[in-house]
């Protein structure tokens, strides 16, 4: 079985998701597909059909997190040896030379990246070009937008 990196703190939030998913959202989205029923035809009912098609994504949803939940490696991030190498989990401080800024980045599995909370997923190219890199050293990432380049201020790992 192929075991994917996941850190502890998003095994955690995967997990609540799932349990606000079976607890919460699909049985409100099951009550849904009744009332919607008692509206009679069901071939012209824009309700029944909207909820089923919610209901599809939720069930969807609790597979795949059950699917990475199962096939997770846990990396507990504060538990790894410190130092100044980039390494799966830890949270980099970089310089970017282009826009003269500081960026902030958690380098994490797949399944819990979220852009919006500066958690990249390591597949990504940033990641990749900073893993096994330390503090003090330039890196020169090539992504979609162009060439990105950026200096390691601070490797952190909590």
């Amino acid at each position: 079985m192929n075991q994917k990196p996941l850190t502890a703190a998003g095994a955690e939030r995967l997990k609540r998701e799932l349990k606000e998913l079976k607890s919460v959202k699909r049985p409100a989205v099951i009550e849904a597909i009744a009332t919607a029923r008692d509206h009679g035809d069901l071939k012209e009912n824009a309700e029944y059909h909207a909820a089923r098609e919610e209901q599809g994504f939720i069930e969807g949803r609790i597979a795949e997190l059950e699917a990475a939940l199962s096939n997770a490696q846990l990396i507990d991030v504060t538990q790894l040896r410190q130092s100044e190498r980039v390494v799966f989990g830890c949270t980099v401080e970089l310089f970017d030379v282009a826009t003269e800024t500081e960026v902030v980045y958690q380098i994490v599995g797949d399944i819990e990246a979220d852009i919006n909370e500066n958690r990249i997923a390591i597949s990504s190219p940033i990641a990749r070009a900073l893993i096994g890199k330390q503090e003090g050293e330039d890196i020169v990432v090539e992504a979609p937008a162009g060439t990105m380049e950026y200096v390691i201020n601070r490797v952190r790992y909590v």
